[in-house]
């Protein structure tokens, strides 16, 4: 039940009224443009990053445009595959699958594919993955706090009600068909409270922020590579998700009565752990990270026979 006294109802943080504006036949949806922003400042902080350990400028943007479409797809191909009754199931419609502005990626598939993405324009500059997984660790992980903003705005990935002080208030929405709920991504909220929940989306992007800070104090005074930072930051995320997950409320496929995202969160937390125990230690040198443009290759009469095995 939703306590009525007017002193604990102003402490509750307010949901957005909308989370979609119009610009005449234009959706301006605001899921879409956290993620947007997050990939923006992913690229800027993680090329700051890479030319920092010793890579090239202008490298990042180069992979990203081949990790960020792949990364979108596997995102979505994750939510849909463990959401598939909301696509599949009776009364559904399949081509709700390809609206991905109207929110629901699932960010292991991201980081799956994301990563097929950025193997292939690694590959294409002639750079280590693990060294550039590394650099855009932090980044990425900010992008992901950015971005779970866009579920505030869509009244979407709360928890179970409560009436802590900073319980989150989620109002009923009306569409222009007249339609009313609290999940309709397209509605306009009516001023009614239809519950008081905890905000799960802002404790995930609380701990984000809180890992991403701890990325950078490891990187700075251990200099780890070769792929351990960015494993310690996939076991870092996981280990905070595990816990949120178990606050959630809304609807998910479940095995023996468990969400299937805490059995993700679980297992790829033990296979991030046991990539940092088991990975090289040291940090690549620059000379390891030297990237080259596509069709070009190095040059073979310079340099000792094992700094040729390096490149």
């Amino acid at each position: 039940m939703i306590p009525t006294s007017d002193s604990l109802v102003l402490a509750y943080l307010p949901s957005p009224p909308q989370g979609v504006w119009y610009l005449g036949p234009v959706a301006v949806r605001m899921y879409a443009l956290c993620i947007l922003l997050g990939i923006v400042v992913a690229l800027i902080w993680g090329d700051r990053r890479w030319v920092a350990r010793g890579g090239q400028p202008g490298a990042v943007l180069d992979i990203a445009v081949w990790a960020v479409p792949f990364g979108l797809i596997g995102g979505r191909l994750y939510h849909v595959l463990t959401d598939w009754q909301t696509y599949f199931g009776e009364g559904a419609d399949p081509l709700d699958a390809l609206k991905i502005w109207q929110g629901g990626l699932g960010i292991w598939g991201a980081v799956a594919l994301g990563g097929v993405g950025a193997w292939i324009g690694c590959r294409r500059r002639g750079i280590p993955l693990p060294a550039f997984g590394d650099a855009v660790a932090p980044p990425i992980l900010l992008a992901q706090a950015i971005g779970r903003l866009g579920n505030w705005f869509n009244q979407e990935l709360y928890g179970r009600e409560t009436t802590v002080p900073w319980g989150l208030k989620i109002y009923e929405r009306r569409t222009e068909t007249g339609l009313t709920g609290p999940n309709l991504l397209d509605g306009v909220s009516t001023g009614q409270v239809a519950a008081v929940v905890h905000p799960t989306f802002l404790y995930e992007m609380l701990w984000n922020l809180l890992v991403v800070l701890l990325l950078v104090i490891v990187d700075r005074r251990f200099r780890i590579g070769h792929g351990r930072l960015f494993a310690l930051y996939v076991a870092g995320y996981c280990a905070g998700r595990f816990v949120i997950e178990l606050m959630r409320s809304d609807p998910a496929t479940e095995i023996i009565g468990i969400r299937i995202n805490s059995f993700t969160s679980a297992i790829v937390f033990v296979l991030a752990t046991a990539y940092i125990l088991l990975a090289p230690k040291g940090r690549e040198s620059p000379h390891e990270l030297g990237s080259r443009h596509p069709g070009s290759s190095p040059d073979k009469h310079t340099g000792s026979p094992s700094d040729r095995r390096m490149r």
